[in-house]
């Protein structure tokens, strides 16, 4: 069921106890994702082509893709490998991805002696023996790893790959093994390190959500999955797990209240779980929308280039309960639609008279998971030119509401708001509260990267929490380079940020482990303690939409406060 496109996956919140709905939902493949969830497979011979008439927005699972992807020194973790007397390095914490895979036979993921630092392995893409019951993919443990290591084919044995080389970066950039002769080390170089290569997101549901064909494309249940197996593997090992999220979705409401986020902020009261994610670089892209109306009747005039040879894209409104809006549209021939009044579980289908474009128009006024009014607006092969939407509030509270496109990679980059807002693009999951959030600078200009997505939640909470390098940070580079041998590269974003972070991060609680009186911190600990350490400059004041509350410097956490 959940390889096949003949069932589509949706997320249940549930009532314990959990046995009890695995086993009434069996027909359905009943899996536990985490925190209060489970995924069932509905067959779609039973479902609408409308998903929103049948489940629900909630209940379907969101699109993520791959944020773009000196520094170590800036960060303050060179100092803190280097302490003298100390060697914090990650010793005895798993670092753990969830993305494209890994190429596992790099030096940066191996020891001095040649056998491998990785945990464990789940391929997703590879259907074999599930890890724990997972009921997908495969798992590989270390020691198979280090079998097929001594194979002069390892991939005959353990055939994990990573076409798109994100996965490799990033793990090479948080607790790649040090490498003198080319001057680079991971952050944390003596960790454990645990990837799930996440399987392309299902056709029917990218189809849906109008995503283009060929866009890297990862879905909601599957991260959930991949978190699920991060966890057994660490409490297998007895071992503080640090969750490194460098994937990202500008869908969901943007203020935490997705079945990600809830699952990132269950875990983040669990003892010896750090979730790290990567803010986003949608600043400056265009796809955020801000709109601020005086009373009730009054409105705002939405327009949205779309380019030539957009296929299709889909477009979300939120706004915060009692508030009630209403949409009316104007095609870029001059054709309009009045405005469409908001009802209970309205839907609508446009057919333009002149042009080929339809556009589905649902209207949840209580979306379940937040209580709050969602529009959403499907555009299917839309005309090139300006799209104009009016907004009207038809029950004024303060009259604000937001408007997001897709994220880069899932739409062309000149489709985007012709008034586009910078502010509030943190992509999710990154607005989870049990989270660390992390934004992007620039360590050899010490300025913030330019898209590197900003604060706040749309509901006024503070994220980022801190910025970290990410702009022209090197790394390993997947496969094999021309000679043979492994290279390096160097590369730009968000994710990179939040893998130099989760590299601290191991290193503080690999420092909490060596303590006169061994501990293991909470997420709320550690998030409070790099809070401390941060570098503010004094012309700014904190915490900001841009930098949170500073700076990231593990080394001045230990200057300090110890």
């Amino acid at each position: 069921m959940i390889l096949s496109e003949d069932y589509l996956d949706v997320l249940v919140p549930y009532q314990p106890p959990l046995e009890r709905i695995l086993q009434e939902f069996a027909d359905y493949g009943a899996q536990y994702l985490g925190g209060n969830y489970v995924m069932l497979h509905i067959p779609r011979s039973r479902l609408s082509a409308n998903y929103l008439n049948d489940v629900g927005y909630s209940n379907l699972p969101k699109l993520y893709t791959t944020l773009d992807t000196v520094s170590l020194e800036q960060s303050g973790i060179l100092p803190v490998q280097n302490l003298p007397g100390y060697a914090f390095r990650g010793k005895d914490v798993l670092i753990g991805f969830l993305d494209t895979g890994i190429s596992y036979a790099a030096p940066a993921f191996r020891t001095s002696t040649g056998t491998t630092r990785i945990l464990g392995i789940w391929d997703q893409t590879i259907q074999g023996n599930a890890p724990f019951g997972l009921g997908y993919g495969t798992g590989f443990t270390r020691e198979q790893i280090d079998e097929a290591l001594a194979l002069p084919d390892p991939l005959s044995l353990v055939g994990v790959t990573d076409e798109e080389g994100h996965g490799t970066f990033l793990a090479s950039v948080a607790a790649g093994s040090p490498d003198p002769e080319n001057q680079f080390t991971g952050a944390a170089p003596e960790c454990d390190i645990a990837m799930v290569k996440l399987k392309p997101a299902k056709e029917n549901l990218k189809n849906f959500f109008l995503i283009p064909a060929d866009a890297l494309a990862f879905q909601e249940t599957d991260l959930m999955m991949g978190i699920r197996y991060l966890e057994l593997l660490a409490a297998q090992h007895r071992k503080p797990l640090v969750i490194c999220i460098g994937l990202g979705t500008n869908q969901g409401d943007h203020s935490g209240s997705s079945p990600m986020a809830a699952v990132l902020n269950s875990l983040s009261s669990v003892f010896g779980v750090y979730p790290i994610v990567a803010a986003g670089n949608e600043a400056g892209r265009g796809h955020h929308f801000y709109g601020k109306l005086e009373g009730q009747g009054s409105s705002s005039m939405v327009e949205i280039l779309s380019a030539a040879g957009t296929a299709g894209f889909s477009l979300e409104l939120w706004a915060q309960s009692p508030e009630l809006y209403s949409v009316s549209i104007f095609s870029p021939s001059g054709e309009s639609i009045p405005a469409i009044p908001p009802r209970l579980r309205q839907n609508t289908t446009i057919d333009f008279v002149l042009e080929k474009t339809v556009i589905h128009v649902n209207y949840e006024i209580v979306e379940v998971s937040t209580g709050n009014q969602l529009i959403i607006l499907r555009f299917e092969n839309p005309t090139e030119g300006i799209w104009s939407i009016r907004v009207t509030n038809e029950s004024f509270i303060n009259g604000v509401f937001h408007m997001w496109l897709p994220i880069s990679g899932f739409l062309p980059p000149e489709t985007q708001f012709l008034a586009a807002n910078p502010e509030t693009t943190l992509t999710e999951p990154s607005s989870a509260a049990g989270a660390v959030t992390v934004s992007t600078w620039d360590a050899y200009t010490g300025s913030l990267y330019i898209h590197s997505s900003r604060g706040f939640t749309r509901t006024g909470a503070v994220k980022p929490d801190l910025a970290a390098p990410g702009v022209g940070v090197t790394g390993t580079a997947a496969g094999y380079g021309s000679t043979g041998g492994f290279r390096y590269r160097r590369d730009t974003g968000s994710s990179i940020a939040a893998a130099i972070t989760s590299g601290a991060v191991a290193l503080l609680v690999n420092w909490e482990a060596t303590r006169r009186i061994p501990r293991v911190p909470t997420a709320a600990e550690v998030r409070n303690l790099l809070i401390r350490g941060a570098v503010r400059d004094q012309d700014q004041s904190y915490p900001n939409q841009y930098w949170g509350y500073g700076k990231l410097n593990l080394y001045g956490v230990f200057q300090n406060l110890i």
